[in-house]
């Protein structure tokens, strides 16, 4: 079987899969708590042992938004360094370009 075709199998398992599901929240919320939820609290109890539940969810939840905040200032940064970059190879191009027409024109 090609990877190809193996791909293909395992995506049709899983649109089987999916379609026995009625509650798709309901069969995905584990996972959710369990890779991003529960990192933050563990985190937010980690820092405020002494803190309460309310505080401790609240603390969490400055911790979640922290994050996502952090990965949206990456992401910005980093579009705008390949932008630069791009521009600044533009630029180069163009008087590359004019150079060599200028070079054409003086050789004639």
């Amino acid at each position: 079987m090609t990877t190809s075709e193996q791909s293909m199998r395992m995506r049709l398992a899983a649109h089987k899969s999916w379609s026995t599901t009625t509650d798709r929240s309901a069969r995905t919320e584990a996972a959710r708590r369990a890779s991003h939820h529960t990192r933050f609290l563990n985190k937010a109890r980690e820092l405020h042992p002494q803190a309460t539940d309310a505080q401790i969810e609240a603390a969490a939840s400055s911790l979640r938004k922290a994050h996502y905040t952090e990965l949206a200032l990456k992401s910005a940064q980093s579009r705008r360094i390949k932008s630069e970059r791009a521009k600044e190879e533009k630029r180069i191009r163009q008087r590359d370009e004019i150079a060599r027409l200028k070079d054409g024109i003086a050789a004639a």
